[in-house]
């Protein structure tokens, strides 16, 4: 029992005074005792926290972290009771040079652009010439271009092994001849299997040039001959490969109906016709056969003046799966040939008129009565189209563009129809205003 304090209270039993400590008696009858500070017994300070842990000093070896340094837990010490021994840190190369940071970062750039930013340095050209970069781009390389001069003043011709390492698959010759196709057939590595797509332009290739290039590049399927004077009808019938699923021929003033009977006749597979000959006849769009009906879906006759609405009787006949039809230019066509071309190819999508002087509204009134898939129309030129025109045009639900550049007769009014068509998103009225008659 505790002695009674001075009001009568019972005495605290632990209270410190001057640096001592005042036990309750114990039940063996010891009495009371003291204990001072720093006595061995620890077990008997019930009033006293434990003293702090004292902290190894640190080592000179180890300095002390940053998280030691602000009074955080020191980390332990190593030893072999301290587990392995981690290795230096793993170098990162820097962010310039990261092919993971750069393989993302160069899609932002045009292809101008990357041209520039692969001479930057060797780590960035290897990875801006990985293909995937390039696809989809042609490079256009002009006769001069394709040899440089020795000093000797002889021609050597260029590396071109820059271009294989980017694996493009179509390539734009400007201005070569024989000649240059065998050198460049000769000195890229991709040439017999690897390219898909050639492009001749304003080129001197003959009969012959053209057969040898279309036997040795056995990967060509698209060709384009733009500007060559110096083939023949008869260099097509020798070279023409069943491979080829697209042709384009342009300002070739060899070119007639002939031409066409040996492109109906060797291109079972053709998928896309585009031709610019202002010698082709309504005879030639005749030369078609049902192979083409299958399988050929687009067909641009571009300012073949000689075509006439009997010639459009041949096309819709012949190539009934056409989803894209040109007759840009074909100015003898009239509201009867659309009428034609309304009535029996229900599955185009895309239809140009333009430059055709004799469309009148009655075309338009063809086109959005039948034509209920057709997405793009191009009228660019109809100086006959007016406002009655635009009123047809405003019940087709699919159409998506509309091009109606330099109609002269079209007013405000008329664009007001077209408030209505919800489904359009282009609307092209370029000199829209500025010719039409005040």
């Amino acid at each position: 029992m505790s002695s009674p304090g001075i009001d009568g209270d019972p005495k605290p039993s632990c209270l410190p005074r001057n640096g001592l400590v005042k036990l309750p008696g114990q039940p063996n009858g010891l009495g009371a005792a003291s204990i001072t500070k720093g006595t061995p017994a620890a077990k008997n300070r019930p009033c006293q926290p434990p003293p702090p842990p004292t902290l190894p000093p640190p080592s000179l070896a180890t300095p002390l972290s940053r998280v030691a340094l602000a009074g955080g837990p020191c980390p332990p010490a190593s030893g072999p009771a301290s587990g392995p021994v981690p290795g230096p840190p793993v170098e990162r190369p820097p962010l310039a040079t990261d092919e993971k940071i750069l393989n993302g970062l160069f899609w932002y750039f045009s292809a101008c652009e990357k041209c520039i930013l692969a001479q930057v340095c060797k780590a960035w050209r290897r990875v801006l010439y990985q293909p995937k970069f390039w696809a989809g781009l042609t490079p256009v390389l002009h006769a001069k271009e394709l040899y440089n001069v020795l000093p000797g003043g002889e021609k050597e011709f260029v590396n071109l092994q820059g271009f294989a390492a980017r694996g493009f698959e179509g390539f734009c010759l400007v201005g070569v001849s024989d000649l240059d196709i065998c050198e460049f057939i000769d000195n890229y590595s991709l040439s017999k299997k690897g390219v898909k797509a050639m492009s001749l332009k304003r080129s001197t290739i003959t009969d012959a040039g053209l057969e040898v290039m279309l036997e040795q590049m056995q990967g060509v399927v698209r060709l384009e001959l733009s500007g060559c004077n110096d083939f023949t009808e008869a260099g097509l019938w020798s070279s023409l490969s069943a491979r080829i699923t697209s042709l384009s021929v342009s300002d070739c003033i060899n070119v007639a109906d002939d031409a066409i009977a040996a492109i109906s006749q060797l291109l079972p597979n053709l998928a896309e016709l585009s031709l610019q000959a202002y010698h082709v006849t309504d005879t030639a769009l005749a030369y078609f056969t049902a192979r083409q009906g299958h399988s050929t879906h687009t067909l641009r006759l571009l300012s073949c003046w000689e075509i006439t609405n009997h010639g459009v009787v041949n096309v819709v006949h012949s190539l009934p799966n056409l989803t894209s039809l040109s007759l840009s230019g074909c100015s003898k066509v009239t509201d009867d040939g659309v009428e034609l071309v309304a009535e029996n190819l229900r599955k185009l999508r895309s239809l140009d008129l333009s430059w055709c002087p004799r469309i009148t509204d009655m075309a338009l009134e063809y086109v959005a009565c039948d034509l209920h898939r057709l997405e793009e129309l191009v009228l660019d030129r109809c100086v006959r189209i007016t406002d009655t025109g635009l009123s047809y045009l405003s019940t087709m639900s699919s159409l998506r563009s509309l091009y109606l550049r330099w109609c002269c007769q079209v007013q405000d009014f008329g664009l007001k129809h077209l408030l209505a068509m919800r489904s359009l998103r282009l609307l092209s009225l370029a000199g829209f205003g500025k010719s039409r008659p005040r």
